[in-house]
């Protein structure tokens, strides 16, 4: 018996230590002190096109601020920067938006958001675009689940196409410092026919314990439907955040939302 109670009393001890290394499952209710926080990052990787023999080299990069004001608002701005070239094309795409939402960091987050981008192909008519939609998150224990629906027009000299997508993302957390994402994007543009675009991605992200510091990878794909076109997306990124302590925080608490940016920089080709 007094053996019995002894391997009880390591096991015991053996479970808890474990159990708090591990992600518990998120508290009811959550108290939450409002401040400013975001992040930066970089990445640089290969776009390849599997119909051809084409890869290209491309990088980019993002800054977002999330700012909370009056009880569970909060105001976030975004900015994007993407590149993709070889020896023969070069397209940069810079881009902005801004994100106005209610956010329970417990249940939801809901709200609006609106995006503009100018694209430099090396010539004189530059396209540029914008979208604006709605945004929802709902907050399931370690899953995060994010929809995004939107409309808006591309405009390319004289051209100017009417485009509207949806978008499903979601995000795990094994630990509070590593991310796994899901995702899912249908985008149409109207070019006097409907140029479909279905696309995915998956991602993982580890946050250094402690540090502002994380790495992600990340592999993105596009196909168009009814058509020839598509592209694969491989890259690795670090990621600087200030005003979050783990990756779980800054998803919950910080500069959560963000928007789809197209493999090839811009969704035509």
């Amino acid at each position: 018996m007094h053996r019995f109670s002894i391997m009880a009393a390591s096991l015991v001890a053996t479970t808890s230590a474990y159990a708090a290394d591990t992600l518990q499952p998120l508290a009811a209710e959550t108290v939450v002190t409002r401040h400013m926080s975001g992040y930066s990052e970089l990445y640089l990787g290969g776009l390849r096109y599997p119909d051809g023999d084409d890869t290209l080299r491309t990088a980019g990069g993002a800054a977002r601020v999330n700012i909370p004001f009056a009880q569970r608002w909060n105001l976030q701005g975004d900015l994007t920067y993407d590149r993709t070239w070889d020896d023969f094309d070069d397209r940069n795409g810079s881009g902005g938006a801004i994100h106005g939402y209610y956010r329970d960091p417990d249940r939801f987050a809901a709200g609006v958001f609106a995006t503009y981008t100018a694209f430099d192909f090396g010539g004189d008519l530059n396209p540029s675009s914008y979208s604006v939609g709605p945004e929802v998150q709902v907050y399931v224990g370690n899953l995060t689940l994010y929809g995004q629906a939107y409309v808006g027009q591309l405009n390319f000299g004289d051209f100017h196409g009417d485009e509207w997508g949806v978008r499903a993302v979601a995000r795990y957390f094994i630990q509070k410092n590593l991310r796994l994402d899901g995702e899912f994007l249908f985008n149409r543009l109207d070019e006097g026919f409907n140029l479909d675009v279905i696309g995915g991605a998956v991602q993982a992200m580890y946050r250094f314990d402690a540090t502002p510091w994380s790495l992600f990878g990340r592999y993105q794909f596009e196909r168009t439907k009814g058509g020839s076109f598509g592209a694969d997306k491989f890259v690795i990124g670090l990621r600087a955040s200030f005003g979050s302590n783990s990756l779980l925080d800054e998803d919950r608490t910080g500069a959560t939302m963000d928007t789809y940016r197209a493999n090839a920089v811009i969704n035509i080709n």
